[in-house]
């Protein structure tokens, strides 16, 4: 019997393609609203607007500009590869490098003031932290079972710096020369990284 079969496969797949649809017009325009912008001066009703559609579908799936934020920065810290350098350089090179990325790249000081006050942005970023620090940990750490924690604890001072130098702004820490960073962290993130388990 022919009119028993149906013509169409899933009555809700066109949903979900215009649900996706639209969710990817929304990052699109947030993306570039974002980068020509900035975090601050950025609105979600510019972004709807650019999207083509109206602000409350932008509040329906992020709920906010700073679930909007979290959810469309790409973040590529670019960490060095510390398997080809000499062991004890590690610190030092992590930290310098540290400091010309978070200073050249303002999406980084904008994800980490989100971070700290929305999960969304905390999630994207420990997502961060796990797909970029966890991996440049393991080349040069002694005991593969303690990876996650000496990683977290190296995140620790780095993500400290940054809050205290970047977003909160402490005369002290951002009166620090550069050169006197490095000379502070890096023997604390080489042992982090280097040194026999406590």
């Amino acid at each position: 019997m022919n009119g028993s079969v149906s013509s169409t496969t899933d009555p809700g797949s066109g949903a979900r393609r215009r649900s996706a649809a639209t969710r990817d017009a929304i990052l699109t325009a947030a993306r570039e609203r974002f980068a020509t912008d900035g975090y601050e001066r950025a609105t979600i009703r510019a972004i709807a607007k650019d999207a083509n559609i109206d602000p409350s579908m932008v509040m329906r799936y992020y709920g906010n500009k700073e679930g909007l934020f979290a959810a469309a920065v790409s973040v590529d810290l670019q960490l060095p590869d510390l398997a080809a350098l000499p062991r004890d350089d590690i610190g030092r090179a992590l930290v310098t490098h540290f400091l010309s990325v978070w200073e050249e790249n303002e999406v980084l000081t904008a994800l980490l003031r989100v971070g700290v006050t929305n999960q969304a942005g905390a999630e994207r970023t420990q997502g961060v932290f796990r797909d970029q620090v966890l991996p440049v940990a393991r080349q040069v750490c002694p005991d593969p079972e303690q990876i996650p924690a000496r990683a977290a604890l190296v995140a620790t001072q780095l993500l400290g710096l940054a809050l205290t130098r970047y977003v909160l702004r402490f005369p002290p820490t951002v009166a620090l020369h550069r050169d006197e960073i490095v000379a502070w962290l890096a023997p604390t993130l080489q042992r982090y990284l280097t040194a026999p388990s406590p």
